[in-house]
């Protein structure tokens, strides 16, 4: 984009936004003729892709800023005011809107509720940060008709961001979400409205315990065993973080109510948007935890958890027989959620005749055997949980099969239907109770995965991230994509490719037959998918809210002789050539 180009931008952006903080931040950039750095807040619009927008906070039309929101919500409103028209028609619309602890999180998301109530859509605002997944049952206890949640989720504290949420409670997917995109491209005036006045006509209701407490209560109401944890409930210490951000409300009162015993770690228990004490509050990242695994070894504790700053993710840690913490991984812990929800509807007798589980198509093959040995299915589905709800509406609708629990290696789990979001407050409460009945079977929560090893084969998974920024990033990912697409490898990490499935062609591929060609049953996405002959799975995909491209690897070695540790060695072994090749693609 030229200078004359950016300039007419940025001359347009200072006209338009009334946050002065934003406003005079491009002013300055004009002062000092900085171009390079106009040039990245304008050569694009902050693209509102199919779950909404992310990206740096900042004054430009490429950056998160009160002017971007109110833009994304008005396309948003002009969408829902065309989807119901009869509920429009008669003023029954209605919003939900929740944040985090983010910077500029709070003005957003009272930008984006009047802009709704603007456009006679009832806007619900909670009065202080939330949980993503509140926002999602709020939309379902309220019977709103959209919902939006203000949070960039686990990214850096730069970064802030906005999904859209369905009536159902889920993020938007087709054909909502090309709809919305269009609606927005489309603006060219936002209508808005006084606070004052929206809250006197009755169009802005600030919301808090009427929904809180309704929540609460039904992550509760979802545990198994609640007269085994009062009764052994002081046999749990956990030790918890909710990573500056949104989840101590909640994992303490859930938790506390119950008898368990929480230990807050202190400097991460109140919300703040500058995450002063880790790189990046995400509960994936092993520096994430260190303080909570200080905390833990101090007080001797059964779990370390931790949630990211929307708790819509959950992380945590276990005490091994060396005395100090293991990582448990969220593709571990989706399994051992999924055995320990599927043998406790079997002990209570509450099992579904057709009973069935959700994971993504880059979440660990081992979850498909732990659910055949239940006598459940494992239905797979595009990455990102709204496709987990999506997958979770249909069987609803359907009657069969039931769906008991969703997951994917990300570190999200759903274990309620009342939710339609990965919920790490719920999670939180599962996996407290999945300890201590464990803990009541002398065994640990690594003992029983050593176990679920032993009788599905030990596998092991592998996660790259390449990030290109900038305006010539999107270039050259899809430039990743397309040489693999043209020219797909025979080979892996020294094993051969058997087949490939590209599901943005829908299609099965055959390297040593060319011409066979099978069709894929999955909603079109840029993935890429390589299935190698001894099992392995190496994925492909660029990120839906980064600037990155991500590479996923599941293999499984049988547990022989040689036991775990050997069937480890060997999982190891195969990971490490195949990130090789990988890297000799995209970079170290």
């Amino acid at each position: 984009m030229d200078k004359d180009a950016i300039l007419a931008q940025a001359k347009d952006y200072i006209h338009k936004e009334k946050d002065v903080y934003f406003r005079t931040e491009v002013e300055k950039l004009l002062a000092v003729d900085d171009w390079k750095e106009l040039e990245d807040r304008f050569f694009r619009n902050l693209e509102f892709g199919t779950g909404g927008l992310r990206g740096v906070i900042g004054g430009g039309y490429n950056r998160m800023n009160t002017l971007v929101v109110k833009r994304a919500t008005q396309g948003l409103a002009s969408y829902i005011r065309k989807a119901f028209p009869d509920k429009a028609a008669a003023g029954t619309l209605a919003a939900a809107i929740a944040f985090d602890s983010r910077h500029y999180s709070a003005e957003f998301a009272e930008a984006a509720a009047l802009i709704f109530a603007a456009n006679h859509i009832k806007a619900y605002l909670f009065s202080s940060l939330r949980p993503t997944p509140e926002l999602s049952f709020a939309i379902r206890q309220l019977g709103c008709d959209t919902g939006i949640v203000v949070t960039a989720s686990h990214n850096p504290a730069q970064y802030n961001g906005y999904k859209a949420y369905w009536n159902d409670g889920s993020q938007v997917i087709a054909p909502h979400d090309t709809g919305i995109i269009e609606e927005v491209n489309r603006v060219t005036a936002i209508t808005e409205m006084d606070k004052n006045q929206a809250l006197a006509q009755g169009l802005l209701q600030i919301i808090d315990k009427e929904i809180d407490e309704p929540y609460q209560a039904m992550v509760r109401s979802r545990l198994f065993r609640p007269d085994m944890i009062k009764e052994k409930a002081a046999a749990v210490k956990i030790v918890y973080t909710p990573l500056h951000g949104t989840g101590a409300m909640h994992v303490e009162s859930v938790l506390g109510n119950l008898g368990l015993q929480v230990i807050t770690v202190p400097e991460q228990r109140e919300g703040n948007g500058d995450f002063p004490t880790v790189s990046f509050p995400n509960p994936e990242e092993a520096p994430a935890l260190e303080l909570a695994l200080q905390l833990g070894k101090k007080v001797g504790a059964d779990v370390v958890m931790a949630t990211d700053p929307d708790a819509d993710r959950l992380g945590i840690a276990v005490p091994n027989r060396e005395g100090t913490f293991t990582l448990v991984t969220g593709n571990q812990l989706g399994t051992l959620l999924a055995d320990y929800i599927f043998l406790s509807l079997k002990e209570t007798g509450k099992m579904p005749a057709k009973a069935a589980m959700v994971n993504s198509i880059v979440t660990t093959g081992m979850q498909q055997r732990v659910a055949a040995s239940y006598g459940a299915v494992c239905i797979e589905c595009l990455t990102g949980f709204k496709w987990i709800a999506d997958v979770w509406r249909k069987s609803d609708a359907a009657g069969t099969p039931t769906v008991v629990f969703g997951t994917e290696e990300s570190y999200g789990y759903l274990v309620e239907p009342e939710v339609r979001d990965k919920d790490g407050v719920s999670a939180a409460a599962m996996t407290a109770e999945m300890t201590l009945y464990w803990q009541s079977q002398g065994k640990s929560l690594l003992d029983r995965l050593d176990e679920l090893y032993q009788a599905n084969g030990y596998w092991q998974e592998l996660g790259i991230s390449k990030y290109f920024q900038g305006s010539e990033g999107p270039a050259i990912m899809q430039g990743i994509m397309e040489s693999y697409r043209k020219q797909s490898p025979t080979m892996l990490g020294g094993i051969e490719v058997v087949k490939v499935r590209d599901i943005r062609e829908s299609v099965w591929k055959y390297p040593a037959q060319p011409d066979r060609r099978e069709p894929v049953d999955l909603p079109k996405s840029d993935v890429l998918q390589f299935y190698l002959k001894d099992g392995t799975v190496v994925s492909a995909r660029p990120s839906g809210t980064e600037p990155k491209i991500k590479f996923y690897a599941s293999c499984c070695t049988e547990v022989g002789r040689g036991g775990i540790l050997a069937a480890k060695l060997e999982a190891a072994r195969k990971l490490e050539a195949i990130k090789k090749d990988i890297q000799q693609v995209i970079g170290d």
